[in-house]
């Protein structure tokens, strides 16, 4: 039995272990990792402006599948943060990235938020309107905003590609630990019956 279970494992490892393996695309920009562990789904950027503004991204893949053809199987939760220099208020923006075909991406933002503080803000606080209610062409207005700030293309690539391949390493991780806990399992049978 467990030599099956076996066999189903290096199987997922080989079929898994050429996804993405000549994909690159996609580029940090102005950006730097300013978080990538191994042992957690998300991924944090920064950029600091010459004029002192700081925007971070924060970025994991969603639970929701493509509905189009592409490499990519998943979406991503972005979430995009503007400082600007001697104010304690944040713009924060959560969006969602989706592949738009072969090797393009293109994001939406789901909310913006004017938070007033870097603490966080309680439930009950306002936090604006809901994003789809403004006027088509504020919306087009703020994604202008970010994609001045570097949230473009190429990162949304960049962040595609790193957070699928990330995903890959963890998931070929667990199936060798898998495969080490049936082997230790099986060769512990073994023993006893013999």
């Amino acid at each position: 039995m467990s030599s099956c279970v076996t066999l189903l494992i290096l199987g997922e490892m080989v079929i898994y272990s050429v996804l993405f393996q000549d994909e690159n695309i996609g580029s940090l920009g102005d950006f730097v990792l300013d978080w990538n562990s191994s042992r957690s789904q998300d991924v944090v950027l920064r950029r600091k402006s010459e004029s002192g503004e700081e925007v971070a991204v924060s970025a994991l893949l969603s639970q929701k599948t493509c509905d189009t053809e592409g490499i990519f199987p998943r979406k991503l939760l972005m979430k995009v943060c503007v400082k600007r220099p001697g104010l304690s208020s944040i713009l924060q923006f959560d969006c969602g990235v989706s592949e738009k075909g072969v090797r393009r991406s293109d994001f939406k933002i789901r909310s913006a938020y004017f938070l007033q503080s870097t603490t966080v803000p309680g439930s009950s606080i306002y936090r604006g309107p809901l994003f789809s209610s403004l006027e088509p062409q504020l919306q087009d207005a703020l994604k202008e905003y970010l994609v001045a700030r570097g949230i473009r293309e190429d990162l949304t690539n960049f962040l595609l590609l790193t957070l699928h391949k990330k995903e890959q390493g963890q998931y070929l991780d667990w199936l060798q630990k898998l495969e080490s806990f049936v082997m230790k399992d099986e060769r512990l049978f073994s023993a006893a019956a013999g």
